[in-house]
This record gives structure tokens, C-alpha cells and sequence, in this order.
């Protein structure tokens, strides 16, 4: 009986340390929005400041998803989209805190995903658009303008697939 109560806890504990996680996805929230704050208030819309030849800081609005998808302007596309990615910050929230403790690649990865969608969340219900800003290109040729949560998204997916392939191969 003494076992079980003392397995519970170390499993409680180990839990409990799984709610650290969180805190990488409010630094990428934190950062998101600073970020952003400083490309509304330092550019104007669409204007481009040189930073290399390569890449320009460019001020954007998204009203759609990844690279302007669903970009109708309808305020249900915004509603809709807020609506799914509350829902899905749920289920990774869910997911994060019931990872076995070791499983720090798949805590990192969601926390990044986590942070990032609820960055662009915060964009959709205070501006009905996301604030994008960082404008890579190869002469005339440019990649759709993105932010740190989008960055913070796709970093964190590129991990969870990875650590998802290298789990596979060793089992």
C-alpha cells in the first residue's frame, strides 16, 4: 500500500513539473507580441527596411492562416480559426501535462506550438489580423511575411516530427 502511495505522489510530482513546460510557451507569446509591437509602432504598412540582402523587415497583416489561406477578410474566417485554435491549445495544454517527464523533446515541441498559436490568437482578437514582419527573398521572388509565433510553430513542429522518427527507430 506504501508503494502505491508513494508512486502516486513521484507521479503527481513528475506531472506537476510537466506545468514548467507552459512556461517556454508564455516566453514565445511574450516575445511574439513584443515583437510585433515593435513593427507596428517602427514601420509602416508594407513599407521595407533593408536588413540583409536577403531579408527586410515588412509590415503585414494576415486576416487567413499560414501564407494568407482563408485571407477573405469574412470576420467568421477570423472567428472560426481563433475558435480552432483555442481548441487545439486545449488539447495541447492537455498533452503537455500528461507527458512522462522524459519526454522532453515532445514537451518542448508542443510548448512551442502552444506558444505560437495563442501568440497569433491574441493578434486575431485584438486587431481581427495577425501582425507579420520578418520578409526573407531571393531578389523579387518573396517568401510569405511571418512572425515569431509562426517561427515558434514550425520549429516546434520540425522537433515533434523528428523526435516522433527517432522514438520509432529506436523501439
Amino acid at each position: 500500500m506504501a508503494a502505491m502511495a508513494g508512486r502516486s505522489q513521484l507521479e503527481g510530482e513528475a506531472r506537476t513539473r510537466q506545468w514548467y513546460w507552459l512556461l517556454v510557451s508564455v516566453l514565445v507569446i511574450t516575445l511574439d507580441q513584443w515583437t510585433k509591437y515593435l513593427a507596428s509602432h517602427a514601420l509602416n504598412l508594407y513599407e521595407q527596411v533593408a536588413v540583409f540582402p536577403f531579408f527586410n523587415f515588412t509590415l503585414a497583416y494576415n486576416r487567413g492562416i499560414a501564407f494568407s489561406l482563408l485571407d477573405s477578410g469574412h470576420s467568421g474566417v477570423r472567428w472560426g480559426l481563433t475558435v480552432i485554435a483555442a481548441i487545439v491549445s486545449i488539447i495541447l495544454v492537455l498533452w503537455i501535462v500528461r507527458l512522462p517527464r522524459k519526454d522532453a523533446a515532445t514537451a518542448l515541441s508542443l510548448s512551442l506550438i502552444l506558444g505560437g498559436a495563442l501568440g497569433n490568437v491574441i493578434d486575431r482578437l485584438r486587431y481581427g489580423h495577425v501582425v507579420d514582419f520578418l520578409d526573407f527573398h531571393i531578389g523579387e521572388w518573396h517568401w510569405p511575411a511571418f512572425n515569431i509565433a509562426d517561427s515558434s510553430i514550425t520549429v516546434g513542429a520540425v522537433i515533434l516530427v523528428v523526435a516522433t522518427l527517432i522514438h520509432k527507430r529506436v523501439q
